[in-house]
């Protein structure tokens, strides 16, 4: 146990992390010594008697002296994302510890910075100063029964000039021990420090959550298009390859012209996908992705399937060009996937659409026969959770049940909240 316990301590002031922290303490001494050096020869050029490089507290005091000079470069943009970049690298801190990426964009956070600025400049200056002085005595405290002692009246080994020479490795060893304790203790403090000190202000966290749901909904939204618009024409395509397959011999006419639908079923889903895919393409200089389908071209939709011997009654009040564009998109949409639905899962059953159109909502209803041979999802479908997202989005309502045989789909979308 004694053991263990020792190895643990030796570890905690030479290990990796250990020396990491070390180098980030230097670091700091070495950020903070041209104000020092600055300073120093201030106070040479204005004070008489100032000795700021050999006399222990005119050194303090030039150290007190440079730290307000140095602190306030922290205010500077790029210190906070350097230092931040410098804790995570040297100061060995947990996988969870957050971080700021940025500069900082409130008095809170820049606050924050110029304390953790102050106390690396600090406490890494009095460590650099240490290690400059102890290491060299240390060393020659070790190396003083090896030589003639021809320094032993000097510094550290002067307090061996009267005792036995044999003592100064002991109190080498001791002297190093202590300097890097110090450095390990510094080092674990400003490692607790980093995450009060540099992680981000709660606005910076709600703006980067807020930034996280965008870019999820984002992808989400382009999830549903892909899943719609290549689903619906892969549905569509594999029912009519089916049926010029089975009436190739007999009927060719038929057979060419499901040939044909195939051909524009799949040039308008090539069209479709490029249209999602340009969303993700950077760059300033693309071209603008073709605009999506809406109501407006329901017709195209509705011949296509027709194509794929699917028997579709349309039901709606005229022209459908005067809803809001964004509900026309989501409710083009919507229809795309409902008839996916009723082609991958019921087969060449006949389906009707209806859309009714009042000034406060836009309402789909789909309805088709289901039997015994209607196929079933294997792993769930996407399709219907996407209608009803996509109706969540718009502030509307989504619902479907089988009733009597008949399954029916019922979306309702408000105009009022889209306009």
């Amino acid at each position: 146990m004694t053991g263990a316990w020792w190895r643990r301590a030796v570890r905690a002031v030479t290990g990796r992390r250990a020396q990491l922290r070390w180098v980030h303490l230097v670091l700091g001494g070495a950020l903070l010594m041209p104000y020092y050096l600055l300073t120093a020869v201030v106070f040479a050029m204005l004070v008489q008697d100032a000795d700021p490089f050999t006399s222990l507290p005119w050194q303090l005091g030039t150290f007190a002296s440079a730290l307000p000079l140095a602190v306030p470069t922290a205010l500077l943009p790029l210190v906070r994302p350097l230092e931040a970049t410098a804790a995570r690298s040297l100061c060995g801190l947990p996988e969870s510890a957050e971080l700021a990426a940025g500069p900082a964009g409130s008095w809170d956070a820049r606050a924050r910075t110029l304390l953790w600025y102050g106390l690396h400049l600090a406490i890494g200056g009095l460590v650099s100063g240490l290690t400059l002085s102890l290491l060299p005595a240390s060393a020659l405290l070790i190396a003083l029964p090896f030589t003639d002692g021809s320094y032993a009246d000097e510094g550290w080994p002067h307090a061996f000039a009267s005792a036995p020479h044999a003592l100064a490795p002991l109190a080498g060893v001791l002297l190093l021990g202590v300097i890097m304790g110090i450095a390990a203790a510094a080092g674990a403090l400003l490692a607790r420090c980093a995450p009060a000190l540099l992680g981000p202000a709660p606005a910076e966290r709600l703006a980067a959550a807020e930034q996280r749901a965008t870019r999820l909904a984002a992808r989400n939204r382009l999830a549903r298009e892909l899943h719609d618009s290549v689903g619906h024409a892969l549905s569509a395509v594999t029912l009519q390859a089916s049926a010029a397959r089975k009436v190739l011999d007999t009927d060719p006419d038929f057979a060419r012209e499901a040939l044909a639908a195939i051909e524009e079923t799949t040039r308008d889903a090539v069209g479709e996908l490029d249209s999602v895919l340009g969303l993700l393409r950077e760059g300033e200089d693309r071209p603008a992705p073709a605009p999506s389908p809406t109501l407006m071209d329901l017709d195209g939709l509705l011949a296509r399937t027709r194509a794929a011997g699917v028997a579709v009654e349309l039901t709606a009040p005229g022209p459908l060009d005067r809803l809001p564009p964004v509900v026309s998109r989501e409710a083009y949409r919507i229809v795309q996937e409902g008839l996916s639905n009723a082609l991958r899962h019921a087969g060449r059953v006949p389906v009707r659409l209806r859309i009714a159109e009042d000034p406060k909502k836009v309402e789909i209803t789909m309805e088709n026969p289901v039997n015994g041979a209607t196929r079933a999802r294997p792993t769930g479908g996407r399709g219907l959770r996407g209608i009803a997202e996509r109706a969540t989005l718009l502030r509307g309502t989504c619902a479907w049940d089988t009733v009597d045989g008949v399954w029916r789909l019922t979306v309702r979308l408000p105009l009022e909240a889209s306009r």
